[in-house]
């Protein structure tokens, strides 16, 4: 029998790959470099499976195969707004994401963000590294106390909740919830946490906010200048979500002037382009989309792509399927 012939857009942990090479007539991006709408047009006219990531843009121009060969998406990673869905439909094409698998992993590193953010970790590393540190002193790099305050999480699913059982057992936080349907009670009772209808609702009770909510363009720019004015002077955001959900410039204009008290980010739009008006904010922490980076959720991500691969091929049901 024939195996199903699959492009994977970017390099994927090594025993993803040996179980994609078995199982399937694989092809590999080995520079790991992102495709361009042309490269990704001509691989959808040639194989039955393209298994993209978020770095890849899957937009209308991307998509614009009226005949394509393939007939899956299985994409790596839980958000897929960087697939037209309009386009995908049209096409007829199934679409499955990675869900669960990396939810831990992602909720340990805002964390992470958050704790960094509080106690200026990062300009205290900078100082270090530049050889500027003159020793300890009272009023040196003075943060914020974590333990008890407020977190308000906006979008409350497997990695907010997973967030807010760290912040609420970890280190005693109160938990105000945002999500766009209705939580059930047992959920909420497992931190104590309270929901409320709005994001404006939620933004000026809160001395930290963590965005878990989806990307694309119903989000874009969710947080504005408007909605950072409503946030606490000494509040703080964090950013593991999509980077579209912010508006950058609203946002570094927050941090020059002092709106809040700091922002840490994982996620920028537009990325891997920064921009260098992000870098002069020094109340601001940034890492390079390392949320799901450990080895353990990486593998488990490839896998759940290979189930999903599986499922379709077999002519059963995908279990991850979003489109």
């Amino acid at each position: 029998m024939v195996k199903p012939s699959v492009l994977v857009t970017r390099r994927w942990p090594a025993a993803v790959e040996a179980q994609l090479a078995e199982n399937y007539n694989a092809v590999l991006n080995t520079g790991d470099k992102p495709m361009s709408p042309a490269e990704i047009r001509d691989a959808l006219n040639h194989y039955d499976a393209v298994l993209p990531t978020v770095t890849d843009t899957l937009n209308a121009e991307a998509l614009d195969v009226p005949a394509a060969q393939t007939k899956i998406l299985a994409n790596y990673g839980v958000g897929y707004s960087h697939i037209c869905e309009p386009s995908a439909r049209e096409l007829g094409m199934t679409v499955t994401n990675t869900p669960d698998v990396l939810s831990e992993c992602t909720a340990d590193l805002a964390m992470t963000l958050l704790l960094m953010v509080a106690r200026r970790a990062g300009e205290g590393e900078r100082e270090l590294r530049a050889g500027n540190w003159s020793g300890w002193r009272p009023t040196h790099l003075v943060g914020t106390k974590v333990s008890g305050k407020t977190l308000g999480i906006i979008g409350f699913g497997r990695i907010g909740q997973e967030m807010a059982r760290r912040a609420h057992h970890g280190f005693g936080m109160n938990i105000v919830v945002q999500n766009r349907s209705r939580v059930s009670p047992e959920v909420l009772q497992q931190c104590n946490a309270t929901q409320v209808d709005s994001v404006d609702e939620l933004l000026p009770q809160c001395d930290f906010v963590s965005l878990h909510c989806p990307g694309g363009a119903a989000n874009r720019h969710l947080i504005n200048s408007r909605r950072l004015d409503l946030m606490k002077p000494g509040a703080f955001l964090i950013n593991t979500a999509r980077g579209e959900v912010i508006d950058e410039f609203a946002l570094i204009q927050a941090l020059m002037f002092d709106v809040i008290g700091g922002a840490a980010l994982d996620v920028f739009d537009g990325e891997p382009r920064i921009s260098p008006d992000l870098l002069q904010c020094d109340n601001l922490v940034m890492l390079p989309h390392l949320g799901s980076a450990t080895r353990e959720a990486r593998e488990a991500m490839g896998f759940r792509v290979l189930d999903n691969l599986g499922d379709f091929f077999a002519g059963r049901p995908p279990r991850d399927r979003v489109i």
